[in-house]
């Protein structure tokens, strides 16, 4: 199934089964990532509004809107003429004299108007509401696949955050032992001063390390919370804030970044060019260009409109011959109209021809950039597979370096500093290792989002797992 119509058949069933969202009792729950993104996808602002805007533009995508159908309408009116008059006779000469006398009016009409041709500029702005309410969809699933993106990105982002807090939190304890062995060292006269002062130095930047990675970790959890919006686990009569209350409680269930470790390149590119939203985006603008010009180009024709009433006038008179008279039927017409001269006929359609051109170059423009950017991100995939691989390696010499050095410093052939450099080396290998499965996992969710696939996280199988 294409990408795009998997993703809006996901969104229905989404909304329709929004009775499942999260409660306050599911929050402290682990979650695994699916669940952050149906949870996004329900509750997400620029989801809500992308949906209110998709709706108006469906509405709009009709016939009537177009100008198509034909117009009825329907008056009806009353009127009283209270006056008096004086006449003389061309003849006799004699003068007449009528004062204060009524007359009363009475109508009542339906008509309908129907413009039956208009140079094919209805059939064009019919064609362009059409594009619109795709503009709409297209939109929507813009919404949509971004913030698949930013909650996978922050997800993961946590998950980073988390394992270099559990690293930061080992280098303590390692620090911490060291100072216990120099503190005992110490006591005994093994060890000078200095060793334990540089020993508690490195415990304390340790410790403050460790307390910095805690801030960056609730921060990418806030930024997650904000993402999804999730309802409040507390009221604002406990002196919490919802918000807080929240972010406080969410749970992930995954420790480790996963990482896909084989990409298709070739069917990715082939996946940007047929499913891209924002490709796509520029082909609709294409297209509605040229509508634009089909209806300034109707200005060239006539147009044609048929016209029918059907009325009923009653008049009362009080000096007349007539006491009255009513009068009832219908009446037909057509009507042909021609532009003899219109002075902005010209200008419009140059315009209207080089906004179509425009859109083209647009179009042309995105598409070359696509694949730059696409080049770029598969080179930095391939690059950080490979780096991974080689960190792991890097952690598992680290680790051995450590171990050998710790044997050695337990034994006293080693001094303080050049533990230190061992527990630095393992503390930087943790690191790289973090940081090079991070950065293939962004350039992933890159590269499925840029070619169209970014529903894959919201049901796929576990990949590979990286960054120990």
């Amino acid at each position: 199934m294409k990408p795009f119509f998997l993703l809006s058949a996901l969104l229905c069933s989404l909304g329709l089964a929004a009775q499942s969202a999260a409660t306050p009792d599911s929050l402290g729950v682990p979650h695994a990532l699916p669940w952050f993104l149906e949870q996004g996808l329900l509750h997400n602002y620029a989801i809500h509004i992308a949906d209110n805007r998709q709706q108006t533009a469906a509405e709009n995508a009709t016939r009537a809107n177009a100008g198509m159908l034909p117009s009825v309408t329907a008056s009806a009116g009353y009127g009283a003429d209270l006056s008096s008059s004086r006449s003389a006779d061309r003849t006799t000469g004699a003068v007449t004299t009528s004062t204060n006398y009524l007359d009363h009016a009475v109508q009542a009409q339906a008509g309908l108007t129907w413009t039956v041709f208009d140079g094919f500029g209805m059939q064009a702005r019919y064609a362009e509401l059409q594009l619109l309410r795709q503009q709409g969809d297209l939109d929507r699933r813009i919404a949509a696949e971004d913030l698949i993106s930013s909650i996978t990105a922050e997800y993961y982002n946590c998950i980073q955050q988390r394992i270099r807090l559990r690293n930061y939190r080992h280098a303590v304890r390692l620090s911490r032992e060291r100072m216990r062995i120099v503190e005992a060292r110490y006591n005994v006269g093994n060890f000078s001063r200095l060793d334990y002062m540089q020993a508690k130095v490195d415990f304390n930047a340790d410790s403050a390390q460790y307390m910095k990675q805690q801030e960056a970790l609730r921060s990418s959890v806030i930024e997650l919370g904000r993402l999804v919006n999730l309802p409040s686990t507390a009221s604002e009569s406990q002196g919490i804030q919802p918000a807080a209350a929240s972010y406080a409680s969410l749970r992930i269930a995954d420790t480790l970044i996963a990482v896909l470790p084989v990409l298709d390149y070739d069917q990715l590119w082939q996946d940007v060019l047929a499913y891209n939203t924002d490709l796509q985006h520029t082909s609709l603008s294409a297209d509605l260009a040229a509508q634009t010009l089909r209806r300034v180009l109707a200005r060239n024709y006539p147009s044609v409109k048929l016209n029918a009433t059907y009325g009923y006038n009653h008049n009362r008179y009080d000096v007349v011959a007539s006491r009255w008279t009513s009068h009832w039927g219908p009446s037909a017409g057509v009507t042909v109209g021609f532009d003899l001269y219109d002075p902005t006929r010209r200008s419009a359609r140059n315009a209207a021809r080089r906004d179509v051109e425009t859109a083209r170059l647009q179009h042309e423009d995105l598409q070359l950039a696509l694949r730059a950017r696409f080049r770029t991100l598969q080179q930095s995939h391939t690059n950080n597979l490979q780096m991974l691989a080689l960190e792991e390696q890097n952690l598992t010499a680290a680790q051995e370096n450590y171990d050998i050095a710790r044997e050695r410093y337990l034994l006293g052939d080693l001094s303080g500093f050049e533990m230190r450099e061992a527990q630095q080396s393992l503390l930087y290998a943790e690191e790289r290792i973090l940081q090079a499965a991070y950065d293939t996992k962004m350039c992933e969710i890159s590269l499925l989002l840029i070619s169209g696939g970014i529903e894959k996280y919201l049901g796929s199988p576990a990949p590979s797992a990286a960054g120990k």
